[in-house]
């Protein structure tokens, strides 16, 4: 039996929660976000709390029983309070610059890179901190993702772009023999 599955999703009154066959449609302001099932959960809405159900014993349908359960709550609290990721730039001559929907990288190339942001992700910049803000938890962490991987952090010096509570394991240089 899932733990995870047998939790009920509770959402706020101003969260509007739709079902249109296996679709969960989740609504609030200009934020929305389907959830598709597949066909492999049940799902019920009664007020302002969502549960999910397997259809069978089947390893799979257990499977999914959690898995969809846990996507329900991410996109809730996705709309409720939004999720927030913090990247840090280490480096001489390393910025970044938010204009709009694009943002603006400069770490150490011959040219800038200007990454542009999907509709759903905000970003703001100060001093070296890129903050990103969203209210879709998987587009949040692949833009993170992606832009860490323009320049990740090597072990020498600790340059380049890192997660703000990312710890780089640092390396001791070579030594001359003497």
């Amino acid at each position: 039996m899932s733990r995870i599955g047998k939790l009920p999703v509770e959402f706020a009154a101003d969260v509007k929660v739709s079902a249109n066959g296996n679709v969960i449609t989740f609504a609030k302001g200009k934020n929305s976000v389907d959830l598709d099932t597949k066909g492999n959960v049940a799902f019920a809405i009664e007020g302002n709390v969502l549960t999910f159900s397997t259809l069978s014993d089947s390893r799979t349908h257990r499977a999914f029983w959690g898995t969809y359960r846990a996507l329900a709550a991410n996109i809730v609290t996705g709309l409720q309070t939004g999720y927030t990721k913090k990247l840090e730039i280490n480096g001489v001559g390393y910025r970044a610059a938010a204009n709009g929907k694009v943002l603006n990288l400069q770490l150490g190339f011959s040219h800038d890179i200007n990454y542009q942001l999907p509709d759903a992700v905000d970003a703001s910049v100060e001093k070296n901190v890129i903050t990103l803000t969203s209210h879709d938890k998987q587009t949040l962490g692949q833009v993170a993702s992606e832009i860490r991987g323009f320049r990740p952090p090597e072990p020498y010096k600790g340059k380049g772009v890192k997660y703000a509570e990312e710890i780089i394991a640092r390396k001791a240089g070579k030594t001359s023999k003497k």
